[in-house]
């Protein structure tokens, strides 16, 4: 796997963030991946947050999910208006910090936010305890805001460490356009959880990309493609779409990630795009 980028690296740009933008999935045959790199090289470098050749990272992300699963049912009925909560490291070597997230769709946009939580920081009490005192140095009274109402939400909902996904990320950032991004997901891995300072063990991960997936979804090679830009998308992500005749679909990594261990566990909670897949 690539090395951790630099704690340096990820302040720089990871910042908290609350930008309504268009994402969209592909899930890109390993053959197609020269040419969707060459197509987008005039418009776009390597993240500085990655390292290699294809300039990569990995992220860890803990997602939380009420003890029902209402936030995983809220997406496979894609409700208009849904939001996720998450919490997501990078690299492998514990350095990173912590990065507390709300992501929401609201009526087809994308809507992030996210706050820095230095590692030493970062305890279940701080979550969970509400007289607990919110000692971090944010960078600014956004990251704030965007830290306690991640705290509300889960509070609220009471909203636990339900899965960990791991996987490596290929990136890339667009020089000519205010914010696009390109990304490629591969290696994807995923254990349950129940703990809030845990990161997985290395002998616990199962893969998400399975022979299953390869034998019934045929279209799924590993490779998860995502545009991400303003509600404006860029003329040169809707010529490489209509170029390289992709199709966009739906690739939820926790849903999958759960689908995968009621398998294990013997519960009926495949995705509702997985079965259209599996039954065309």
């Amino acid at each position: 796997m690539p090395v951790a980028p630099s704690q340096s690296a990820h302040n720089a740009t990871r910042q908290a963030v609350s930008i309504a933008r268009h994402e969209a999935k592909y899930v890109i045959p390993h053959a197609l991946l020269p040419k969707i790199r060459s197509f987008i090289a005039p418009y776009c470098q390597p993240d500085p947050n990655c390292t290699g050749a294809p300039p990569e990272y990995v992220i860890t992300t803990m997602q939380l999910d009420t003890h029902d699963l209402s936030l995983h049912h809220a997406k496979d009925r894609e409700s208009w208006n849904r939001f996720k909560l998450r919490v997501r490291t990078y690299g492998t070597d514990n350095s990173s910090p912590i990065f507390a997230e709300i992501k929401r769709k609201l009526q087809g946009m994308v809507v992030k936010s996210r706050a820095r939580v230095p590692r030493d920081k970062w305890c279940a009490d701080l979550v969970l305890d509400p007289k607990r005192k919110v000692d971090i140095p944010f960078r600014s009274d956004k990251e704030a805001v965007a830290f306690l109402e991640f705290l509300r939400l889960t509070r609220e909902i009471g909203a636990v460490p339900t899965v960990l996904i791991r996987y490596i990320r290929e990136s890339y950032i667009s020089v000519v356009d205010e914010y696009a991004r390109v990304t490629f997901d591969r290696n994807l891995l995923y254990q349950p959880t129940n703990s809030w300072e845990f990161w997985g063990s290395d002998k616990a991960w199962k893969p998400i990309d399975t022979s299953l997936f390869q034998n019934k979804l045929q279209s799924f090679s590993g490779h998860v493609m995502e545009l991400k830009s303003l509600p404006n998308v860029p003329r040169w992500m809707i010529e490489m779409i209509r170029e390289l005749d992709l199709v966009r679909t739906g690739h939820c990594k926790y849903s999958n990630a759960l689908w995968i261990e009621s398998l294990f566990r013997a519960t009926t909670d495949t995705p509702m795009y997985a079965e259209e897949l599996m039954n065309p």
